[in-house]
């Protein structure tokens, strides 16, 4: 019987490879994966006084800046034009400028509101530089999906999107929907990869009466590559003109369903898969616990 701790008898040998992965820009994520390293207090001793990669640390305010925010406000300038002019956050500017003189008040109060609706888009559009790139980064963390990470993705995503067996509806077959073609995307290509025929695939559209019906379903056909005769009929929802819709616009296509047909089997190794996560998520919870 192996114990927990002949997993890391080799202690030196371990944290080679673990510096080694991290010198290469691995994740502590990705490290812990590679090493089957399940606990975090070893995985912190592995890589101690090893800095993490440049792309996984968050931007932080550069001396330099503050020290040009407080020039600024030594001139004389507002928290606002101050925002303009750095692009930095009030909350940020105030912690740095606090304890200068408040300058006197040279703009009417139409003036300042101007000024300050022009440092919030400054603000937004710094926000959303930084929001695109952590979003970049953690996009390149995920790399390749080997098979059995997307099989393990496809059954969380199938659990936590698709219809499941009720006490007071017991049915037993795997249908998906979902409004977002992504979702749509990964969830075929999970389906891909246990060999479901496309011949057992049915597709339908659920969409408002007063959207763009012709145009969703072109988008969806052209999104799953299904032929026609697998698509059924679209269901349109129906409301009075004082219903006040918010998903409209061009980006708007209703949901697609997608129905695995002859899927009891299927639906029933779902749930079974669900359950064998759930209870070695558990278990892996409590190591790490310990």
């Amino acid at each position: 019987m192996t114990h927990a701790g002949d997993k890391y008898a080799d202690f030196e040998g371990l944290r080679e490879k673990a510096v080694a992965l991290r010198r290469e820009g691995l994740s502590r994520r990705r490290i812990r994966d590679r090493l089957h390293v399940d606990n975090n207090d070893i995985l912190n001793r592995l890589l101690e006084g090893e800095p993490a990669p440049e792309w996984t640390r968050r931007p932080r305010a550069k001396d330099d800046l503050r020290a040009r925010a407080r020039e600024l406000r030594l001139q004389g300038l507002t928290y606002d034009r101050i925002q303009l002019e750095l692009g930095c956050s009030k909350g940020s500017i105030s912690r740095w400028v606090r304890d200068l003189p408040k300058p006197e008040r040279r703009r009417t109060t139409e003036q300042a509101s101007a000024l300050a609706r022009r440092g919030w888009e400054a603000t937004l559009q710094r926000r959303e530089a930084e929001r695109a790139g952590t979003k970049k980064a953690a996009a390149a963390e995920i790399g390749s999906l080997s098979p059995r990470e997307l099989f393990l993705v496809g059954v969380g995503l199938y659990w936590a999107e698709g219809s499941k067996s009720k006490p007071h509806r017991p049915q037993e077959r795997a249908t998906f929907v979902n409004s977002d073609p992504d979702m749509i995307s990964v969830y075929l290509a999970w389906l891909r990869l246990l060999d479901v025929p496309p011949e057992h695939l049915r597709f339908h559209v659920l969409i408002h009466e007063t959207a763009d019906v012709a145009a969703a379903e072109h988008y969806w056909a052209d999104l799953t590559g299904a032929t026609p005769s697998a698509f059924g009929k679209t269901s349109l929802k129906r409301h009075s003109p004082k219903t006040n819709r918010k998903n409209t616009g061009e980006d708007y296509r209703g949901c697609l369903v997608v129905r695995v047909l002859k899927s009891a089997d299927l639906y029933r190794r779902i749930e079974g898969w669900w359950c064998g996560i759930v209870g070695a998520a558990k278990c892996s919870d409590q190591e790490n616990r310990t």
